[in-house]
C-alpha cells in the first residue's frame, strides 16, 4: 500500500513518454484522450492515497511536482507537434508564460538551492484547467479559448509563486497561497525574535 503514491507518480512520468510517442508516430484522438485522464487522475490520487496513509513526504511532494511538470511538458510539445499554428497564434503569453517558468526556477534555486514545491491552490487551478484544454485539443481536436485559458491562469499561478519565494524566509513544501505565506513569514520572524530558552537552573545546595 505504501508504493502505491510512488507507483501512480511514476505512472505519470511513463505517459509522458507516450505522450511525445503519440504525437510523433501515431496521433489517434482517443488515446491522447486515454493517457490525459489516467495522468490527471493519477495526479489527483498519489497526493490524496500519500496523506491518507502518513508518507506525504518532502522528497515525495518534490518529485509529485517534477513529474507534473514533465507530464504536461510533454503534452505541450504534442499539441506545438500537432498543432504549430494554433500554438504560435499564442506566442506573446506563451513567451511570458515560459519567461515567468524560468524566473521562478532560478529565484528558488539561487534562495532556496532547490525547487519549489507549493502546491498552491493557483497551481492546482492551473493543472485542472491545463487538463481541460489539453484534452480538448488533443482529444477533441477543439482550439480557440481551450487553448488561450491555461496560458493565462499559468501566468497569474507563476506570479503567485513568486510572490510566494520572495516572501518566504525559508524552503517550505505546501504552501496553498501568497496569503499563507505572508503568515508564514511572520511564524518565522517571531520564532528567530524569541530569545532563547534557558535550561533548569540547578539548585545550588547548601551545606
Amino acid at each position: 500500500m505504501s508504493k502505491i503514491p510512488l507507483a501512480l507518480t511514476a505512472i505519470r512520468g511513463v505517459l509522458a513518454l507516450v505522450l511525445v510517442v503519440l504525437a510523433i508516430g501515431w496521433p489517434a484522438h482517443a488515446a491522447f484522450g486515454v493517457c490525459l485522464t489516467v495522468g490527471f487522475l493519477s495526479d489527483v490520487f498519489d497526493g490524496v492515497i500519500a496523506r491518507k496513509l502518513g508518507i506525504a513526504t518532502v522528497n515525495l511532494r518534490r518529485l509529485d511536482s517534477a513529474t507534473d511538470t514533465l507530464f504536461y511538458v510533454a503534452a505541450a510539445f504534442a499539441a506545438w507537434y500537432l498543432y504549430p499554428q494554433v500554438i504560435a497564434e499564442h506566442w506573446v503569453a506563451l513567451t511570458i508564460l515560459e519567461a515567468l517558468e524560468l524566473s521562478r526556477y532560478a529565484l528558488d534555486i539561487a534562495k532556496f538551492r532547490r525547487e519549489a514545491s507549493y502546491h498552491m491552490w493557483s497551481a492546482k487551478a492551473w493543472g485542472l484547467v491545463l487538463f481541460t484544454a489539453f484534452f480538448g485539443l488533443l482529444a477533441l481536436g477543439c482550439t480557440g479559448a481551450w487553448v488561450a485559458a491555461p496560458i493565462y491562469v499559468g501566468i497569474i499561478s507563476d506570479l503567485e509563486g513568486l510572490a510566494v519565494s520572495l516572501v518566504l524566509p525559508e524552503w517550505r513544501a505546501d504552501v496553498p497561497s501568497i496569503f499563507h505565506a505572508v503568515k508564514l513569514r511572520k511564524h518565522v520572524k517571531k520564532r528567530r525574535q524569541a530569545p532563547p530558552r534557558e535550561g533548569p537552573r540547578k539548585e545550588e545546595v547548601s551545606h
